[in-house]
């Protein structure tokens, strides 16, 4: 069964708006992980190696607030309409491919599905709506 969450993006404050949301929303932080922190990211610049990749905290129901800062030196720009964006996370591979090809079928891929360092299978995309995704599948250890 796919399970959806909220994915926001933030121009260089995500770690400051999360610390607020869990002021009120509670709990602890599923991971926190820094540009500085990525293997084999390329040369990421000094001014954008503090700037939060990926965020998440669980905010009960099974459902995660998830968030990541943007990165202008890798041409991103915060845009309305680009700054939340719909995680899936299917059950296997093959329903990660559905989904992604399905959904993203005449709209503009931004990363293809592939295995990712942080041990899922994932990709994103802008779809033929302007709807931004990311399909993200969890590889079982």
């Amino acid at each position: 069964m796919t399970t959806m969450n909220p994915y926001l993006n933030f121009d260089g404050n995500t770690e400051e708006a999360f610390d607020f949301y869990k002021s009120v929303f509670g709990g602890e932080f599923e991971g926190k992980f820094k540009a500085g922190d990525m293997p084999e990211a390329g040369p990421i610049p000094e001014n954008e190696k503090n700037r939060i990749m990926h965020i998440c905290l669980p905010i009960g129901g099974g459902t995660k607030l998830m968030a990541s800062d943007i990165f202008p030196s890798f041409g991103h720009k915060l845009t309305e309409g680009n700054n939340v964006q719909i995680s899936l996370h299917p059950d296997s591979r093959e329903e990660a491919d559905h989904l992604f090809n399905g959904l993203s079928a005449g709209g503009k891929v931004e990363m293809p599905m592939a295995d990712a360092f942080w041990g899922s299978y994932f990709g994103s995309f802008r779809d033929r709506y302007g709807v931004y995704w990311m399909i993200n599948h969890e590889i079982k250890k």
